[in-house]
């Protein structure tokens, strides 16, 4: 009788980046929530944030600062989010549904692009949202409720929606936004 071993290979999943889109949002001498905290914010549980956090320090996109706390690696993290991340978390669609809008149909690439007439704009489905649009799944499904408690975060998951299912356009503009963002959060991140 054989027995299957189990692989012992990491795989990094949907909420790690939601956890890392979240620290991308905090300055180098900002106060770094606790692991409570960010699970409240993004309605995932405080051992799913850790675990998260571990995962992404594996994946060297993530590292605890001298005290412990964790932060996200802004250039590993943007290459991951421009070359990797829409490979491992493919955009799934669906019907058409109330929902938040997500892609080029949120902030900040709706001050830029136009959905074509007739095209109904990509919305994560949401009994709450306001918008009827065509279904894009989000990355985690607690992306909406975290998307409403912070701006910030639901303008990176909405770029990060356009880089996965968007145009080359959408794609192009959306990492330009990005780097802009994270340029803020850390000046001596180069954009490429």
């Amino acid at each position: 009788m054989s027995h299957a071993k189990s692989n012992p290979q990491l795989v990094l999943r949907p909420q790690d980046l939601l956890v890392l889109l979240r620290l991308a949002l905090v300055k180098p001498e900002g106060d770094i929530p606790s692991y409570a905290a960010l699970a409240a914010e993004l309605s995932l549980t405080a051992s799913e944030v850790h675990a998260a956090v571990s995962r992404a320090i594996t994946a060297q996109l993530a590292l605890k600062d001298s005290a412990g706390r964790p932060r996200a690696r802004l250039e590993p993290l943007r290459l991951f989010v421009q070359h990797g991340a829409r490979y491992c978390f493919p955009a799934t669609r669906g019907p058409q549904t109330r929902g938040v809008p997500t892609g080029y149909a949120a902030a900040p690439l709706s001050d830029f692009i136009r959905a074509p007439a007739g095209e109904p704009p990509p919305v994560w489905p949401d009994k709450d949202g306001t918008v009827r649009g065509e279904t894009l799944h989000p990355l985690y499904p607690t992306a909406p409720q975290a998307a409403r408690r912070n701006p910030a975060l639901h303008e990176l998951l909405a770029l990060f929606d356009a880089i996965r299912a968007g145009s080359a356009r959408e794609r192009a503009l959306a990492m330009q936004l990005l780097d802009q963002r994270w340029a803020s959060v850390e000046p001596s991140l180069s954009a490429s």
